[in-house]
């Protein structure tokens, strides 16, 4: 048995503690930014960071730390709640393949190998902009990227887990397949898959970054880490501030859930 480096626990506790903060700043966005996300002041238009406007303003004079904490909730939401559907289509999938085998093995591993062959970002761009973008369509198409590395590894740890005594118990004693899938093999296999929903996270932020980016994302004058960016491009030489901050989160929240999927396998490979 390993034992997971100290170092390696505390970067994963200040991770996990500024992971939490952020979340906690973007649920309180309404009660702690300083001002209105969409309050205008044409006299302070794209005005460096100061002590009235800690990170500067943009084109329109709107405080960019307000537009950042409220950003902060549309890229948290889609990077989440993507990882979650998409964890629970990869496991769905996974099971499925690694208990029955055979042709329903077959069936799915050649789907789920055929959704990695296509380039994601293209193909998320032109389903974007094909249908109306908003929110709970960029989950959905996040969410069909993301799930193919989650069923390729639960499909391995099933069908190891598959074979142990206590599930040959368990169908001696008539338990459905449902049953045995659901009461005795998932249980084992979750946190593995909880590292794959981890990485999730960060890929579905960084996704819903670029695809605001490329402007068939989040549509102003809704406020992401991705279209603050996309908004920001063509002064990024004279007011960078306007990149600097939106892409500094998506920096270190990418960062985090990396961080934390890197001491969530250090644990499973010490247990």
């Amino acid at each position: 048995m390993t034992t997971i480096p100290r170092a390696g626990r505390r970067a994963s506790v200040v991770a996990a503690a500024a992971l939490a903060a952020l979340i906690l700043l973007a649920v309180l966005a309404p009660h702690v930014a300083p001002y209105s996300v969409d309050a205008i002041d044409l006299a302070h238009r794209r005005a460096a960071p100061s002590a009235q406007h800690w990170f500067g303003t943009d084109e329109l004079g709107r405080d960019l730390l307000t537009r950042v904490l409220f950003g902060a909730r549309v890229s948290l939401a889609i990077g989440l709640v993507s990882a979650a559907l998409s964890a629970t289509i990869g496991v769905a999938v996974g099971a499925a393949a690694g208990y029955f085998g055979g042709v329903t093995d077959a069936l799915l591993m050649r789907g789920t190998e055929a959704m990695l062959s296509v380039p994601r970002l293209p193909l998320l761009m032109i389903a974007a902009a094909v249908l109306a973008p908003g929110v709970p369509l960029l989950i959905v198409l996040v969410a069909a990227a993301g799930w193919m590395e989650t069923a390729r590894v639960v499909r391995a740890e099933v069908q190891s887990t598959k074979t142990r005594d206590f599930i040959a118990a368990a169908r001696a004693l008539g338990c459905t397949a449902p049953r045995v899938i659901l009461r005795h093999i998932l249980p084992g296999v979750l946190p593995t898959a909880a590292v794959s929903m981890t990485l999730a996270v960060g890929r579905g932020i960084l996704l819903e970054s670029a695809l605001s980016f490329f402007g068939v994302g989040v549509q102003p004058p809704a406020a992401s880490w991705g279209n603050m960016l996309y908004q920001a491009q063509t002064t990024m030489s004279s007011e960078p501030w306007l990149a600097l901050f939106p892409g500094a989160f998506i920096f270190g929240t990418v960062l985090c859930c990396n961080m934390l999927a890197d001491a969530q396998s250090s644990e499973l490979r010490s247990s």
